[in-house]
């Protein structure tokens, strides 16, 4: 049977509570963090979200946005405040759930609410971090209840958790309401409290004339309306007054939308329920291929060991949020339902650790604050605030770091920090906070809190990928230092294995029949992304790697190789080329012991084709039959495909794109060999190793291995022009 081994996952979720330390979820334990909306280009991935800091209030006031990125989904860096309620903008009084999104100008637009219902107002900057400045003529919102916007609120309920959203054509999109009111009814499979308009393009107001009531059945609406896109489909999804979120589909993004079904039930894992019972707001966006929702929950007020930097131990849950992320999929243009998790995404890529990062950038925390240093002349004057992260030195404080590649090795460490104290310190740990010590930053006094220095100090023993690294500050008393930033420099840098490569150094070149097991090299996180570190496949194939490579027949290893041990959301990566720019058809080989299995295709990180189901083919995974897949539109050039498991335990035999006729399998596939076809030869173990090349120069090929000093052995040789392939045995 080819199915994931789950033995030490099940020991992990019967601790319940007792894991939630480790856990990456939510991704900030030092505030409290709300209302979150997510978007993301080719580099990012990003999130905003308010705040329910003050820890001590017991109520919804909400004066501040955060902001946070994400390379990797794993490693978050914290911007602090990005805005804030009278601080800079004297029309908003507390901000509530905001959205956020890029526009084509490549800018960062948010739309937030004034409080509880006084209108809606518009922001823009060039980063995330800021500074934002409002486009709309005369300072004015979109939206207000009480005058000074550009329309009103059009007798819904509640005027806020506006949305905001670019279509691939470039034009916008703002949506808002919540609520309940006569003229614009919240009521089972009758709901009427969104409205969209059109901005212009500009970006600096809106065609009032373009307004929609973004009518949708489903189970009665309350609040944060979000639209996405996938493919060409558009989704309106919804918080109920039930407290889950809903969802529609439609071909517009001005609707009619027609309601699907309940996308989120409320944050619940194991029949543990992290969100109080609470209401529920998020944000979706699509990135590096693979689909986000950020959300926020309760877990971190309820839990067990209460964070000292957030003070009062025992708040209402109700006020006191904290922001989480989770991978979702789809079963064709439908949304599956979200399965909340306490680790939160997998990492995609390994971190790089030779840039510099401000000091908020982890991927967990212990006993440690942050504050953000305004000052309004250098926000008016185009700076963004600076975050600056404070340690409770005294106690167990670090921030962790995952899946960080220090290549060829690390020799320094540097960090920007002002000090108000004596004896301050940072340490360097790998594995854990008291890990292996790979060097210790003395943090040398200031002559106050803007008054930063830099410290360098050497580090040891840190080379290749280190799974987790810990930042620990130490020092006699708590917060009397401030960490602005930090890097590490090394000969190094990261590991040439990191950079994504073809297989055979050359990318295939469609239409071509492609074997399942010839992924790219680069690695986990670059060119696949599996479950965990081992191959526990019996092929004996690439066996350093952590895809599962398994024998199609394990009683006859002569029929070939196949992808196994696969569940839901790993993916494998495969570098082509195109020729020439056409529609080809996706076809895979597949197999599967239980009732049904399914995967995908994307191209470039874009969907492609249709998701293939696979039902069950036989009992014991030992019977591959051909599926077809839809066709994907390709223009001429490289191309990087990546093969997606959507539901468990499918094995994967070959795939191709375009009309080719299948190999029975490398290992059996008989070639005869002509000198016509070219002379030169990669030759490779049967492990899958590149050995090295041979030049057959009319010889016979075990003639020319023998003369070119390979040993007894057998080996397989592939044509470095026409890509045919032989087995050779050679007996020295």
């Amino acid at each position: 049977m080819k199915m994931k081994k789950y033995g030490k996952l099940v020991l992990a979720m019967s601790f319940g509570l007792a894991a939630f330390a480790l856990a990456d979820n939510p991704i900030s334990n030092y505030h409290y963090l709300a209302d979150p909306a997510a978007t993301a280009d080719d580099e990012y991935f990003y999130i905003i979200t308010d705040s329910d800091d003050p820890a001590g209030s017991d109520g919804y006031t909400i004066k501040s946005l955060y902001a946070f990125r994400s390379r990797d989904m794993k490693n978050w860096t914290d911007f602090g405040i990005v805005l804030e309620a009278k601080r800079e903008y004297d029309n908003i009084g507390d901000i509530w759930a905001s959205g956020i999104d890029i526009g084509p100008d490549g800018r960062f637009y948010i739309v937030y609410p004034d409080g509880g219902g006084g209108g809606v107002g518009l922001v823009g900057a060039d980063e995330i971090q800021g500074p934002y400045k409002n486009p709309v003529p005369d300072n004015k919102k979109l939206i207000n209840n009480w005058g000074g916007g550009l329309a009103d609120c059009d007798g819904i309920g509640w005027c806020f958790d506006p949305a905001i959203f670019f279509d691939d054509d470039g034009q916008g999109y703002f949506t808002f309401g919540g609520g309940d009111s006569d003229s614009r009814p919240a009521r089972d499979n009758n709901n009427n409290i969104f409205n969209i308009y059109k901005l212009n393009k500009n970006i600096n107001g809106f065609d009032v004339s373009s307004k929609v009531e973004l009518k949708i059945g489903g189970p009665k609406a309350m609040e944060a309306s979000y639209i996405h896109k996938k493919g060409s489909t558009y989704y309106l999804s919804y918080s109920t007054a039930d407290l889950r979120i809903a969802y529609g589909t439609s071909s517009n993004p001005m609707g009619p939308y027609t309601y699907k079904g309940i996308f989120m039930d409320n944050p619940n894992i194991n029949g543990r329920n992290i969100n109080a019972n609470n209401n529920n707001h998020h944000g979706i966006a699509q990135f590096k291929g693979k689909w986000y929702v950020v959300y926020h929950d309760r877990r971190l007020v309820q839990a067990s060991e209460h964070p000292a930097s957030l003070g009062n131990a025992n708040p209402d849950p109700a006020y006191h949020r904290s922001v989480s992320i989770d991978e979702f999929t789809y079963n064709g243009d439908e949304m599956n339902k979200l399965t909340y998790t306490d680790n939160g995404p997998k990492q995609v890529e390994n971190f790089n650790p030779y840039e510099v990062y401000p000091a908020l950038t982890s991927s967990k925390q212990k006993n440690i604050r942050s504050r953000t240093d305004w000052n309004k002349s250098d926000w008016s004057g185009g700076v963004a605030a600076k975050h600056v992260l404070t340690p409770y030195a005294s106690k167990e404080s670090w921030i962790r770091v995952s899946g960080v590649d220090f290549g060829g090795g690390a020799t320094s460490f540097n960090v920007v920090a002002a000090s108000v104290g004596d004896g301050n310190k940072i340490e360097i740990h790998s594995g854990s906070a008291s890990g292996t010590l790979a060097g210790t930053c003395d943090i040398q006094k200031t002559s106050g809190w803007n008054d930063y220095a830099e410290n360098t100090c050497e580090v040891t023993g840190l080379t290749g990928v280190v799974d987790e690294l810990f930042l620990v500050f130490k020092g006699s008393k708590d917060s009397t230092m401030g960490i602005l930033e930090w890097s590490f420099a090394g000969a190094g840098g990261p590991s040439v294995a990191a950079q994504q490569v073809p297989y055979d150094s050359v990318a295939v070149t469609l239409p071509a029949v492609i074997e399942a097991e010839k992924f790219d090299l680069g690695g986990a996180r670059k060119a696949y992304s599996d479950a965990e570190k081992a191959n526990q496949g019996d092929a004996n194939f690439r066996a350093d790697e952590g895809v599962d490579i398994v024998l199609l027949d394990s009683a006859d290893a002569s029929k070939g190789m196949a992808v196994g041990y696969t569940s839901v959301g790993e993916w494998i990566e495969y570098t082509v080329n195109v020729p020439v720019e056409g529609d080809y058809a996706i076809k895979v080989s597949a197999s599967t012991g239980m009732d049904s299995a399914s995967l995908s295709f994307q191209v470039d990180e874009k969907d492609v084709g249709q998701t293939i189901v696979v039902p069950k083919t036989g009992d014991d995974w030992s019977v591959y039959k051909e599926f077809t897949g839809g066709s994907a539109h390709l223009t001429a050039g490289e191309h990087v495909i990546r093969l997606v498991i959507q539901g468990d335990n499918v094995n994967v035999d070959w795939f191709s794109f375009g009309d080719q006729t299948p190999p029975t399998s490398f290992k059996n596939t008989v070639v005869k060999f002509s000198i016509s076809d070219g002379d030169v030869y990669r030759v490779y173990s049967l492990a899958g190793k590149l050995m090295g090349t041979v030049d057959l120069a009319g010889r016979a090929p075990q003639q020319a291995l023998s003369q070119a000093g390979y040993g007894k052995g057998v080996y397989l040789l592939r044509n470095a022009r026409s890509g045919k392939m032989m087995n050779v045995s050679t007996a020295k």
